[in-house]
């Protein structure tokens, strides 16, 4: 029988997402587990492997999977690794060697690996808002701040498979937030959902300005979100806050690769509402006057899910 399935994986740090693949890009069956609820990679890899079987069942597709794509935080093209991933609950401080783990699960069934936001990238390229652009940086706005880096049509990997960690890079240089990849002052500290979050409660603890969110026992950037949507004052500067931030970001960005877009995916870009205005304000501002107004801010096409399952199964193919 052909090989003419594959099988893309995102995994985030909250929920894994898989899906069975066709040619053409239609997704055939997928299914979603928890990311999170394991502290050691074994069982997540053998719930993984369940999840890939029962769909593989469901699309009568047994003996017609040809790879599997993964899409992961820190994950590495060129050997197939995990590597210290910090917001992966069994990631920590550790080196993975995943694909061969997930190949050995499914049957010995080929797995090739990527960065999580290189896989978004990619599926963004090939089927969504970057459609037909060569140069473009793909910004994934959820858990963390991923990015894949596009230049001339091909995914930018360095020399050791990690290049563009861009929300690693220093937003505020003194006193900033500790991340959790142990650094401080890091984007994603600022302009992930946690980011946001965290932006809102700290806020609150140092002024006594009336906010629906003081009601809350715990705040999630959804209920910030949520807050903004129906007027909430401080909620809505929160957004301003993290849009500037994310502006200035991306002005040095430009002035590295001169993209022709920035492309943003994730939970987060559903306030985009609330973020646009500052993100391209903050950005105009900082960028050098030959990019100033001339690379666009574009937001996904592709459902959260499909993206990142459809750039994840582009890897497949290659196997």
């Amino acid at each position: 029988m052909a090989k003419d399935l594959v099988i893309g994986i995102d995994i985030g740090g909250q929920t894994t997402k898989c899906g069975i693949v066709d040619a053409r890009g239609t997704i055939l069956s997928q299914t979603v587990i928890r990311s999170d609820n394991h502290t050691e990679v074994e069982p997540y890899v053998a719930e993984l492997a369940a999840a890939l079987n029962h769909i593989i069942a469901e699309a009568g597709a047994e003996d017609r999977i040809r790879g599997i794509g993964v899409g992961a935080p820190n994950g590495n093209y060129y050997t197939g690794t995990i590597e210290f991933a910090p917001n992966l609950t069994w990631g920590g401080q550790q080196k993975i060697e995943f694909a061969k783990m997930l190949s050995e699960a499914v049957g010995g069934i080929p797995v090739s690996l990527t960065n999580d936001a290189n896989a978004a990238a990619m599926g963004e390229m090939t089927y969504g808002a970057a459609r037909g652009m060569k140069n473009f940086i793909m910004i994934t706005l959820g858990t963390g701040v991923g990015s894949g880096i596009v230049i001339n049509g091909e995914v930018v990997y360095g020399h050791d498979g990690f290049a563009g960690e861009l929300g690693h890079t220093c937003a505020v240089r003194h006193n900033g937030r500790s991340c959790n990849c142990g650094k401080n002052g890091c984007l994603e500290a600022y302009a992930s959902a946690i980011g946001v979050a965290r932006t809102a409660r700290e806020w609150l603890e140092m002024s006594d300005e009336p906010s629906v969110l003081r009601s809350l026992d715990r705040i999630s950037s959804k209920d910030v979100y949520e807050a903004a949507r129906d007027g909430d004052a401080l909620a809505k500067r929160v957004f301003d806050f993290t849009g500037r931030i994310l502006g200035e970001k991306f002005a040095d960005f430009i002035e590295f690769s001169a993209p022709e877009a920035i492309v943003l995916f994730g939970g987060l870009a559903r306030a985009k509402e609330f973020l646009t205005e500052p993100i391209l304000k903050a950005m105009n501002e900082n960028v050098l006057p030959l990019w100033r107004g001339k690379v666009q801010l574009v937001y996904s096409q592709l459902k959260e899910s499909d993206a990142a399952i459809l750039g994840a199964s582009a890897l497949a193919w290659e196997l």
